[in-house]
């Protein structure tokens, strides 16, 4: 996993910041340069692909524990579509 994908979590979707749905995710990834986002893409696209990476691996980056695989693959495809298909508000993480 690629050093600014990871770190893309840990500052904008850890467990501090991951429950802060107020629409500012959005623009503040498309402020950055496009090499940036592309990269942040094609993670995400990799990640929801990725049926090793589960629950475990998505808390030891955040601290959210997500219940299940199918959970966690939903959450990161609805945040996918917030981020890059004008999906309508930003995905809640499990409480």
């Amino acid at each position: 996993m690629d050093a600014h994908f990871r770190n893309f979590f840990r500052a904008n979707l850890d467990l501090e910041r991951g429950y802060e749905t107020c629409g500012d995710l959005r623009p503040t990834l498309l402020s950055f340069s496009d090499s940036y986002v592309t990269l942040i893409r094609t993670g995400f696209e990799e990640i929801i692909a990725d049926d090793s990476f589960g629950p475990d691996e998505y808390e030891r980056l955040t601290d959210i524990e997500f219940p299940d695989q199918e959970t966690l693959k939903t959450y990161l495809r609805e945040m996918y579509d917030y981020l890059f298909n004008d999906g309508p508000e930003q995905p809640m993480p499990p409480e």
